[in-house]
């Protein structure tokens, strides 16, 4: 059974969240999805991240790394596996050793900025970024990550510049429009989210369920909780539904606003 979505950081006021960026997918090797994530109301103890890496395939990485720390794509892989297994300063260990190994090898230097990301590095990540590609060949992955950077450094108009170029590069492409979304909630431009996440949501290919509690936060945050918890129910089995309504009604109720009833504010006495 698939766990309920992933999530990442609860920031401290109500209407915001973190932001995990668009998954470089072009600068690894490994089956490892690295997607937008969601919200967690709290920092200590998200729930489990989808898409976790296999213990097995942890260790089968890590001792193939130990017996040769200069291999890049093993070291890609393993950095990938701990960062999926939410293994932080591990994968940002590994990725720093690896990029020493291997200078100028831009995924592994992209994986090292997405690391820092996650470890809450964002100044840093968005340096390491980037030195992954150049401004006469960017990848529209690699901006989506810098702008996620800028998002969690409250720049977020600078942020939007750079979805802006990635989607230039890759238009309507689900996780640069999922990030977007996500930046104009941070700044609590709810309307903007729900367009940008809209967008995201009909995009192209298989979009990342991810995407449709994102909108369904940002939804439920404008009132609309009856929408909210359709759109986080569509397509799962009951067991998965129920689980992902009982955290958005969680995540509503913590923001210190109104509480969550499964009903639209315009339907209540």
């Amino acid at each position: 059974m698939r766990q309920p979505f992933c999530l990442a950081r609860f920031l401290a006021t109500a209407a915001t969240t973190a932001i995990l960026a668009a998954g470089l997918a072009g600068c690894k090797t490994t089956g490892l999805s690295d997607v937008t994530g969601s919200v967690s109301p709290r920092a200590e103890a998200p729930p489990p991240v989808s898409q976790a890496a296999d213990p097995r395939d942890i260790e089968a990485y890590g001792e193939r790394f130990r017996a040769n720390p200069r291999d890049p794509d093993v070291a890609l892989r393993y950095g990938q596996a701990l960062r999926a297994n939410g293994q932080r300063a591990q994968a940002v260990s590994v990725f720093e050793q690896a990029t020493l190994n291997n200078p100028g090898n831009k995924a592994l230097v992209a994986g090292y900025g997405r690391a820092l990301a996650d470890a809450g590095s964002f100044e840093r990540a968005f340096e390491v970024l980037g030195t992954a590609h150049t401004p006469a060949n960017p990848d529209w992955r690699i901006l989506s990550a810098q702008g996620a950077a800028l998002d969690q450094m409250a720049r977020h108009d600078e942020a939007r510049r750079y979805y802006a170029n990635a989607l230039k590069i890759r238009p309507e492409e689900p996780s640069v429009l999922s990030n977007l979304g996500l930046s104009y909630m941070l700044s609590k431009d709810l309307p903007q989210a729900e367009a940008a996440l809209r967008r995201a949501q009909q995009g192209r290919g298989n979009v990342d369920p991810r995407v449709r509690q994102n909108l369904g936060l940002v939804v439920g945050l404008q009132g609309r909780f009856s929408e909210a918890e359709t759109i986080v129910r569509a397509d799962l089995p009951p067991d998965e539904a129920a689980a992902n309504v009982a955290y958005l009604k969680q995540m509503l109720n913590n923001r210190g606003g109104a509480k969550f009833s499964g009903q639209d504010d315009a339907k209540r006495s």
